[in-house]
């Protein structure tokens, strides 16, 4: 097995089990502090988490943002970034940071790529100007970024594609990854693996044993939530996270919806990330246990109760619906941010929730009054 260079320095321990599902409670340390699973991670694209600024979200316990290294490698560029400091000094946070491989970007892009063993030739959204990236070449941008932690270079196939193609990218992104395990060199950083497959049972398998056998810290599982139902996604992930070792984090790339989270959860995985909550904020739209609210409907005009009754997020500690109802029919910013806010609060309070489940043995309990509740067929 080639281990990774940053093995030794990250350790994941396993606080506890749920007797009656999967479920686990950890701790991953990295240079900026511990990390607490099973965690939500806001998504900081461009180094920032839309309208929501760093002290908002110590506000709100988030422990993990993630930044995209295809974004950042466009704008501003690494190499400002990597003067400034690396990202924690450049986007004025001092918690851990994920930094994606921009993998997903670049294959999203299909109309503009071109692929081969070696890497693969984009280009840019800003300016259409031509990009080849190696493994090795994103290893390096990602070095300049400095997040806590990495992931490696991957193909991502669309959903739904064929057999061939699904097995084709998983072999690539075995072969990539054993490359950036060779070139990846900070010892400050912990390098990622990422399981492909699709929704082919063996080729998930496959990709598990050979991204293992190399050796991370940790594993993401990508390639969800691409289009396929999600029930079929999560009769997929069932077996990969059975099959992956049991003393690493498992990290479900792309997932925010609060009920595929619970679930995914109770089948072993520890971290999630998604647009999901701000994405829908920046629409008028709350989370809540009873389901998604849209402030936009005109029976929140005169309701001048918290947004949720049950949350202390600041938000609903401070605002009525009928006042978010009126920020957001004017189109204020301030709508955004507030519900922005409230949105990332509840999935890292449930993902919260969950761990302490967990750590009393009663994750099986929440799971079943969740999925009995009014909110569970509402995500």
């Amino acid at each position: 097995m080639v281990e990774s260079v940053a093995m030794a320095l990250f350790e994941f321990t396993l606080d506890a089990t749920d007797p009656a599902t999967s479920a686990r409670a950890g701790t991953f340390t990295t240079a900026h502090g511990p990390v607490t699973t099973p965690v939500f991670m806001p998504v900081g694209t461009r180094a920032t988490v839309k309208g929501v600024t760093p002290s908002q979200l110590h506000g709100i316990d988030a422990s993990v943002v993630l930044a995209n290294t295809y974004h950042l490698f466009l704008r501003p560029g690494s190499d400002i970034i990597r003067e400034a400091g690396g990202l924690h000094s450049f986007m004025c946070w001092d918690r851990p940071i994920l930094t994606d491989s921009g993998g997903f970007q670049v294959f999203s892009l299909a109309d503009t790529v071109k692929l081969h063993d070696g890497g693969v030739e984009f280009r840019s959204i800003v300016d259409g100007a031509k990009h080849f990236w190696t493994p090795e070449d994103n290893m390096a941008v990602q070095a300049d970024l400095g997040a806590d932690i990495a992931m490696v270079l991957d193909v991502c196939p669309p959903y739904p594609a064929d057999e061939t193609r699904v097995a084709e990218a998983v072999r690539r992104s075995a072969e990539w990854a054993a490359r950036c395990a060779v070139a990846h060199s900070r010892e400050d950083q912990a390098l990622f693996g990422i399981i492909q497959g699709g929704v082919f049972d063996h080729l998930r398998l496959e990709s598990v044993e050979a991204t293992v056998e190399i050796g991370f810290p940790g594993y993401g599982i990508g390639g969800y939530s691409v289009g396929e139902p999600h029930e079929l996604m999560l009769e997929s992930l069932a077996p990969v996270a059975a099959a992956l070792p049991a003393d690493r984090p498992r990290y479900l790339m792309g997932v925010g919806n609060p009920t595929t989270m619970l679930r995914a959860i109770a089948l072993g995985v520890d971290m999630f990330d998604c647009v999901l909550p701000t994405r829908t904020a920046r629409t008028g739209t709350a989370f809540s246990s009873r389901g998604r609210m849209n402030l936009r409907n005109a029976k929140y005009a005169r309701d001048f109760g918290p947004l949720d009754p049950s949350c202390s997020c600041p938000t609903c500690t401070t605002c009525s619906r009928a006042y978010l109802r009126h920020l957001v029919t004017v189109k204020e910013m301030l709508a955004s941010t507030l519900l922005s806010v409230h949105n990332l609060h509840f999935l890292i309070d449930l993902a919260s929730r969950a761990r302490r489940a967990v750590l009393d043995g009663t994750y099986g309990a929440l799971l079943d009054e969740w999925m009995s509740g009014p909110g569970a067929v509402d995500y």
